[in-house]
């Protein structure tokens, strides 16, 4: 390795970055703008759903359940319908996402100790928000339930049997489940392989649209070292952003960063690495600057959908969980989130560091060898 030689491409990589006001402005802006975007639009909890009621009872025991359907703040009752029919062309409009009809005995069969039933219209279009409507209503008709027994059985002089089996809950590291939490380390991930892949695919290739690739080819240095050098600016670049999300979780959305911060940044390395040699690889296959372009575009959807960025792994089919973990996206959210919200050490992440080390080894060495096939004579 000839630092020298290195040393003057990593200085004109570095002048021909800082030239280019456009690129610096992304650099900086995009973690900034995405960070807020994602983390104050995305909550897995979805809450104050528009819900429609029908009270066909109209007694003090189902305006009860109302308001208990409501202080939970899952449900916002926008209107109260005059009929069933009403109810069911609200939701089937859109304008409300669950609508509530209670029958016309319904106080008369909680006073006579007979179970009753309400009916709950979920639209199921939106599966997130189907879900948290359908928790909450049955978590509410159980509390509700326990609290008409304990009644039951204060004026009966009793005392209500207790559950047979207490299942007593801890949640760690995010009790709250605040989603930006788990949102934040995902985005980093996210931002570097946006910028990073793109940015290094379409360097090379603006290089040898300019002609001065050939120049660089021509010169005693290795294509190796060219390589090197020409990812170290980027390599800062993905630094940059980094921080920057780092800074925004931490003092904008409260974000706990459990781990150690030295450790984070050493391997945050790899990953950096490991997606700029992807870009490299896409450069060569790519004959200009937009073919470049689109081709990130085609490996950064599936890396972002596939990654556990959003949608749990597990929850995948096997076939695509695999393809999931062809990207390094996916080792590096996963070291993220055990470092940041865990307190990980490397006795934790090692699995996913070594995933890293051997992408790099690979790609790299695939990088290169393509290179040579593509612009050495």
């Amino acid at each position: 390795m000839n630092w020298e030689r290195m040393h003057a491409l990593i200085v004109k990589e570095f002048i021909q970055l800082m030239r280019d006001r456009i690129t610096l402005a992304i650099v900086v802006f995009m973690p900034l703008a995405q960070l807020l975007i994602f983390g104050f639009a995305i909550n897995t909890d979805i809450k104050h759903l528009r819900t429609v009621v029908f009270d066909h009872s109209r007694t003090q025991e189902s305006r009860e359940m109302i308001n208990s359907l409501t202080s939970s703040n899952y449900f916002d009752v926008i209107k109260y319908a005059g009929s069933v029919k009403e109810v069911d062309q609200t939701v089937e409009s859109g304008r409300a996402k669950v609508g509530i009809v209670f029958p016309p005995d319904y106080a008369s069969r909680i006073k006579g100790g007979r179970q009753t039933s309400v009916q709950v219209i979920i639209d199921a279009t939106d599966n997130l928000s189907a879900s948290s409507a359908l928790a909450a209503a049955q978590t509410i008709g159980m509390l509700k339930s326990q609290e008409i027994l304990a009644e039951k059985f204060s004026r009966l002089g009793m005392k209500i049997p207790g559950q047979a089996v207490d299942m007593r809950i801890r949640l760690w590291y995010n009790p709250d489940f605040i989603t930006s939490w788990y949102i934040v380390p995902g985005i980093m991930g996210l931002l570097l392989t946006l910028t990073l892949i793109s940015m290094m695919s379409m360097a090379i290739v603006r290089e040898s649209e300019q002609g001065t690739l050939e120049q660089l080819l021509v010169t005693p240095m290795k294509i190796w070292e060219l390589l090197f050098s020409k990812i170290i600016p980027y390599i800062v670049v993905g630094y940059v952003q980094v921080f920057i999300s780092i800074v925004v979780g931490i003092f904008v959305f409260n974000m706990p960063f459990l781990g150690s911060l030295t450790l984070f940044y050493f391997l945050t390395f790899f990953y950096v690495v490991a997606s700029l040699s992807l870009g490299i690889m896409i450069s060569c296959f790519a004959q200009n600057q937009t073919q470049a372009l689109q081709m990130s575009v085609f490996i950064i959807l599936p890396s972002v959908l596939l990654s556990g960025f959003v949608f749990p792994l597990e929850s995948m089919p096997a076939g695509f969980r695999y393809l999931g973990e062809c990207f390094p996206i996916t080792y590096y959210i996963s070291l993220s989130r055990q470092i940041i919200l865990k307190g990980g050490g490397l006795a934790y992440v090692w699995q996913d560091t070594l995933a890293l080390v051997a992408y790099i080894a690979v790609m790299f060495t695939a990088s290169i060898l393509m290179f040579k096939r593509r612009f050495v004579p």
